[in-house]
């Protein structure tokens, strides 16, 4: 295998076929989960959603045609093809997309500017991941009424019960069901591409809707109703931006792989089958997707449908997690108690805070909407909104990283905004309709994650001025020692000119110094993962001071004494037991002071004060723990 395709592969090495198709299973199971269950309800919106068009020959092929060249361009072409070449690392997402684009300049405005747009996509998918699991798995359930219309009064319940019980188990980690996952999907793709295949066969003239002349003459007989008829075609490829996200989870290959050989036939067959289906019968349109198969196998169905919901759903909310790490590593969100819930698989993880306030968002998205109609409606506006993003993103990299030339960069990236903003655009006007939570949703976090950085960077500014140099310090601790007392003292500081004020807490209240002090600064690198080679870097001072960096990337997971001990083969060896860890603890006061509104800033010392304790998120031993107070106004 030569560079390029090593690389491909992200931070896996070579592997066999054998390998490679365990890898594409993997795959189906985590990364298709939420592109996989759009057949549940998108030609059904299409239909008899909010912004529906009459069930003619014609429309039937018209929506069909949008529906197959959007995946075909927007998740083949535009994330497949060209945006899962844009790998940090071999990781994927709109986090990892937008510290690469930061490369490519070092002008502050512009630095500034491009940040707001990652960090904005970043927000929205929040909203999404309260949607998905809700529309996902009402779709699945309301295939009761299908079988039964008595059952009817019962969806919503069931739903409920589901959901509680997906997250109830999400502190148990995916590890151990994680295996049935790929399983399944494989069988829901299956069995998509079958009754896609076996519909088809009856009506094979719903074929001709490959033709893009049909979706041209939808727009011309249906005007602005076939325009705002978009918003329901793009739940087809909802789910995209997954594919990049989960890259660095199995590797570039393996994730195309599956598209292109399983995962694409499968989803087309079946939008195409459920199409000759409503051609043969026009009333199949109030659920096309479960009244494409035989009345014996409907409750076989709901059955695997549910189980695909669930794990698009487990995606999503792993999606969640992980991007609040990378929010907390990267600085722009308080420290929160996360918990690894695998001892070999380092993205599994849980976040208690996120986990509830996720469960607790859906419960009241699906008592408040009702149904996945009802939910189709606020559907969509973050979805496209992140694209579109996501294309002015990738023009940056294409241009200034790739070095790709302007006349090729600009009219691909342009072609994408242009079908982003049209997708968007027809999805505006379901804002009204419940299209505002998702949005506001995306407002709320962007306001949080914007109002931390900024808070950090006013902290930091206040401290800095304050603080006495260390250089001097030091020289005068040479000159005029203290008394020493045996073992080490590792003082957390961020700044790495100054000392830090715990350090003078300690020597101004107990008069004395440990004859080791080591000045340990954790610098997060916009890089997914750090190396242990790259982990620590020591710098020696008279007076038996050390400097010390400990390099995270930002999906790696802190943990101090663990990176203490690698420098053990650098010449600074800790003892355990002999080692204190003194920390400061600030205690913030809004002022009227430049910097933020006075409500950010008591957003600000508000997150700040219910932020998880630095002890648990660095794994401090906390018999070894020492916390100093200070008082600092912002």
């Amino acid at each position: 295998m030569h560079a390029e395709a090593k690389r491909a592969e992200g931070n896996y090495p070579e592997r066999t076929k054998q390998a490679l198709l365990t890898l594409m299973l993997g795959a189906m199971g985590v990364v298709y989960g939420d592109i996989g269950t759009s057949p549940l309800y998108t030609l059904k919106e299409s239909f008899t959603g909010h912004h529906s068009v009459d069930v003619t020959h014609d429309n039937v092929l018209g929506i069909l045609s949008l529906v197959f060249w959007s995946i075909m361009i927007i998740v083949t072409l535009k994330y497949v093809t060209i945006i899962m070449r844009a790998d940090n690392r071999g990781e994927g997402g709109i986090m990892a997309l937008t510290a690469l684009v930061l490369r490519t300049t070092h002008d502050g405005r512009w630095r500034w500017a491009l940040m707001v747009l990652g960090l904005f996509g970043a927000a929205l998918f929040y909203g999404d991941s309260m949607i998905t699991p809700a529309i996902s798995v009402l779709s699945a359930v309301e295939g009761l009424e299908v079988g039964t219309p008595a059952l009817q009064p019962y969806v919503v319940p069931i739903a409920i019960i589901v959901l509680i019980a997906l997250f109830a188990v999400q502190r148990h980690g995916t590890a151990r069901v994680g295996a049935l996952f790929g399983p399944i999907m494989l069988a829901w793709f299956s069995t998509l591409g079958l009754l896609g295949i076996w519909n088809i066969l009856r009506y094979p003239e719903v074929l001709e809707a490959v033709n893009p002349l049909y979706a041209v003459q939808f727009f011309t007989f249906n005007g602005w109703l076939g325009y705002f008829a978009l918003g329901s075609v793009v739940l087809a490829v909802t789910g995209a931006e997954a594919l990049y996200a989960d890259m660095g989870h199995f590797g570039r290959n393996p994730i195309r792989y599956a598209w292109l050989s399983f995962v694409l036939p499968a989803l087309l067959l079946n939008y195409f089958g459920q199409g000759a289906v409503i051609l043969h019968d026009p009333t199949a349109v109030r659920n096309p997707f479960y009244l494409q198969v035989p009345p014996w196998g409907l409750y076989p169905l709901l059955v695997l449908a549910t189980a695909a919901t669930v794990i698009a759903s487990q995606a999503v909310i792993s999606g969640a997690y992980s991007l609040t790490r990378q929010a907390i590593q990267l600085g722009y969100c308080p420290r929160m108690d996360v918990m690894q819930t695998s001892e070999h698989e380092i993205g599994q993880i849980y976040l208690p805070w996120i986990n509830w306030m996720l469960l607790a968002a859906i419960i009241a998205l699906v008592l408040g909407f009702g149904s996945s109609s009802n939910l189709a409606a606020a559907y969509g506006i973050a979805v496209t909104a992140t694209m579109a993003i996501d294309s002015i993103l990738a023009f940056v990299v294409m241009r200034f990283l790739w070095g790709w030339h302007i006349a090729i960069a600009l009219p691909l990236a342009a072609s994408f905004l242009f079908i982003d903003i049209a997708y968007f655009t027809s999805n505006a006007i379901k804002i009204v309709e419940g299209g505002w939570f998702p949005v506001l949703v995306g407002i709320l976090v962007f306001v949080l994650l914007a109002t931390w950085r900024k808070g950090r960077e006013i902290l930091f500014a206040r401290t800095r001025p304050g603080a006495i140099p260390l250089e001097p310090f030091i020289q005068s601790i040479a000159i005029h020692p203290p008394t020493r007392v045996p073992g080490t003292a590792v003082f957390l500081t961020t700044s790495q000119e100054g000392v830090p004020h715990a350090l003078l807490h300690n020597l101004n209240h107990n008069k004395v110094l440990h004859e080791r002090i080591v000045l340990l600064t954790v610098v997060t690198e916009e890089v997914p993962r750090v190396s242990d080679a790259e982990r620590v870097e020591i710098e020696s001072k008279e007076a038996a001071f050390y400097r010390v960096k400990v390099h995270y990337g930002f999906k790696d997971e802190p943990d101090i004494p663990r990176a203490l001990e690698l420098a053990a083969s650098r010449g600074l060896k800790f003892e355990p037991m002999e080692t204190s860890y003194f920390l400061s603890r600030e205690t913030l006061i809004p002022t009227v002071s430049p910097g933020m509104a006075m409500w950010r800033e008591k957003l600000f010392v508000t997150m700040a004060r219910n932020s998880a304790s630095a002890t648990a998120y660095f794994k401090l031993p906390t018999n070894r723990v020492v916390e100093l107070g200070t008082q600092i106004e912002i």
